[in-house]
């Protein structure tokens, strides 16, 4: 069977499949990343997890995988396969593609195709044709993790922008003056809705150290209102960025999933309220949560391979 290698290059672990051009799932592996050991054992750890999967494709097919997919965390450059800068992972201008297409050879032939992605753009590409954006047109997907970062879903592919930035929805400024971000500006949503974010405000009211998003989601369902005030704020800022994001793209769905998400309808609730009651103009979007969890962006990974395939019949 026709597979291609999808892999997924996160800060610790790595998530892998042999997919199907229907996006079956054919094989799923998962390893350590290993950034313990330094940029070089990371990468060294990825090519050699590529080879791995290659090796099952053939054993279980009796073909080498038609392409690779690869995503990955940071600033990449798609159209020349560049992983630019990752400050999880150590990396500088890493020729990612290069190295794992030469690596995929097949002896004596030429390096194998793969295309390289950012996790969150091929999280959501894989939302939009596979998950909760399937069908849907228009939409933004939104991943609540230690960070906040999202993509914008347009007929079936994934708009990065003139920069390789579109989506980039965990740096709207939604208070203005307030906490200071990692990128240098205050106020930014990641610093106010993210799972990190939540944790730092529940940690401070709760007087426990240890508290995280999660203790705060139990906290709120169990009726505590210290919890429930911590957990209003930051649902009251992401409704702010979404609905500055429905003025902007006009979305039909907004797909909202990471870490965050898995409160179900301890966020769903109160979100898609508070999102309604700041709406004025603008159509309402649907607020739904994301369907694949954390294999979506593997998955994403080998949707790019099999795109790129189809670019090179066409070409």
């Amino acid at each position: 069977m026709k597979h291609v290698i999808a892999l997924d290059v996160g800060g610790t672990g790595m998530k892998a499949a042999l997919l199907a051009q229907d996006g079956s799932v054919l094989f799923e592996a998962r390893r350590p990343t290993g950034r313990e050991h330094g940029t070089d054992a990371v990468v060294a750890a990825i090519l050699d997890f590529a080879a791995d999967l290659a090796d099952e494709g053939r054993t279980r097919f009796g073909l080498a995988p038609a392409a690779a997919g690869v995503a990955v965390p940071g600033t990449i450059d798609e159209r020349n396969g560049i992983a630019v800068f990752s400050a999880n992972l150590g990396w500088r201008d890493l020729p990612l593609r290069k190295l794992l297409g030469e690596r995929l050879a097949a002896p004596g032939g030429p390096a194998m195709p793969v295309a390289l992605g950012h996790d969150v753009r091929s999280g959501g590409l894989a939302e939009g044709r596979l998950g909760a954006g399937r069908g849907v047109d228009r939409f933004l997907f939104i991943a609540l993790g230690t960070g906040i970062a999202g993509a914008i879903g347009i007929d079936g592919r994934i708009e990065a922008g003139a920069h390789g930035y579109g989506g980039e929805i965990g740096h709207v400024v939604v208070r203005p003056g307030g906490p200071q971000c990692g990128c240098g500006a205050r106020g930014c949503l990641e610093t106010l809705a993210s799972a990190s974010a939540v944790s730092r405000a529940w940690a401070e009211a709760s007087g426990d150290p240890d508290a995280d998003a999660a203790s705060c989601a139990a906290a709120v369902d169990a009726g505590d209102d210290r919890a429930r005030a911590v957990w209003q704020n930051a649902v009251d800022a992401l409704a702010d960025g979404i609905v500055l994001a429905q003025s902007l793209l006009d979305p039909s769905t907004v797909i909202v999933g990471g870490g965050l998400a898995e409160a179900g309808d301890t966020l769903f609730t109160p979100l898609r309220a508070a999102v309604t009651e700041r709406l004025t103009f603008q159509m309402p979007p649907k607020v739904v949560p994301a369907m694949l969890k954390d294999t979506a962006a593997s998955l994403g990974a080998g949707l790019l391979a099999w795109d790129l395939l189809s670019m090179e019949v066409t070409a």
